[in-house]
């Protein structure tokens, strides 16, 4: 795995203004070595527990946006937390870590440093938070809206209106058909095959 080692100090630039001081509070609090890592694309960060006198470990990955890196920075220290109070007697993201990530991610709400509409989508995922940033679609999608402008065009595939063809990852183009709960049905133009894509997938739109 890619990663970067960063000195304290310039956590800052990857966090929204306000939270720094809060987060490095809990990062000094709790012996964290945290990375800062390079995209990848199954996961966002995680978190592994101390073994034979090491620290908490945590990973994020550098190319988010601000708000997207401290919520998934937040995802993973609830882990650490959890780990904490019970160690390996409960579910990964059972009751236990869904009660201690809404309550440490309320905190920060509190704090006023998201803007209005991630502040309300975020709200709705303390019902239930999902074991996976990458499964909290409706949130992950506002975040995404605070991306730098990707200078190849790309988009997000579930921004795209029924019937768009596109290409992902240069794998041939395929047509947008219809939302199935998280995933989206798509048409291989050149096969007539049938794919399910992450709405979350970035896509590029092909001009008729």
């Amino acid at each position: 795995m890619s990663k970067v080692e960063h000195p304290l100090h310039a956590l800052a630039h990857y966090l929204p203004e306000g939270a720094f001081e809060p987060v490095v509070q809990l990062i000094h609090q709790y012996k964290v070595h945290l990375t800062v890592t390079r995209a990848r694309k199954s996961v966002l960060g995680d978190y592994r527990h101390p073994f034979m006198g090491s620290n908490h470990k945590i990973t994020v990955n550098g190319n988010l946006n601000k708000y997207e890196f401290l919520i998934t920075l937040l995802h993973e220290l609830a882990h650490l937390l959890c780990f904490e109070q019970y160690k390996n007697r409960v579910e990964a993201h059972g009751k236990e870590w869904k009660h201690i990530y809404g309550n440490l991610l309320g905190g920060f709400i509190d704090l006023n440093l998201f803007p209005l509409d991630i502040t309300k989508s975020l709200k709705k995922t303390l019902i239930n938070p999902a074991a996976t940033a990458n499964g909290e679609t409706a949130l992950l999608l506002v975040l995404r809206q605070y991306n730098k402008v990707n200078a190849s065009g790309a988009v997000v595939l579930a921004t795209l209106t029924d019937g768009t063809l596109f290409t992902a990852e240069k794998e041939g183009v395929f047509k947008k058909i219809k939302l199935r709960r998280k995933r989206i049905e798509c048409l291989e133009v050149k096969t007539g095959n049938i794919y399910l894509f992450s709405a979350l997938t970035e896509v590029q739109v092909v001009k008729n």
